[in-house]
């Protein structure tokens, strides 16, 4: 498996590393009762646990962006060095987006978000 095929499955596990602890936050601030329902009286969540279900809402957009792009390049077989560098950058902005976001960090954050996104587009680009 090609490297940038392993980050877009490393970045899935991320993804569900995040969802997880949005959970915990929300089950904090709700319980477990409202959690496991249907959600139709859900109250909002608020606070930490409000920023990081607006993180896992960005991760999964973010996703649905990055893995056409990989999984097109893979499909060509057109991997290069700098498609890998786009795909770690990519990664790596999304881990640091996190932290940035859950912190509340403005301008920063918006870097972060720009690095990932500006790396997604390159590999459309190239899968062109």
């Amino acid at each position: 498996m090609s490297s940038e095929l392993t980050i877009l499955a490393l970045y899935g596990l991320i993804c569900l590393i995040i969802v997880t602890f949005q959970a915990v936050a929300a089950m904090g601030q709700v319980g477990l009762p409202k959690l496991a329902g249907p959600g139709d009286d859900m109250p909002p969540i608020t606070g930490m646990a409000g920023r990081l279900k607006r993180t896992v809402d960005n991760a999964v957009v973010a996703m649905v962006l990055f893995a056409p792009a990989i999984l097109s390049l893979a499909a060509q077989d057109a991997f290069t060095s700098g498609t890998l560098l786009a795909a770690q950058i990519f990664v790596v902005a999304r881990v640091l987006y996190v932290p940035a976001y859950i912190s509340g960090v403005p301008y920063v954050r918006t870097l972060i978000w720009a690095a990932g996104f500006l790396s997604t587009a390159y590999l459309y680009l190239i899968a062109l």
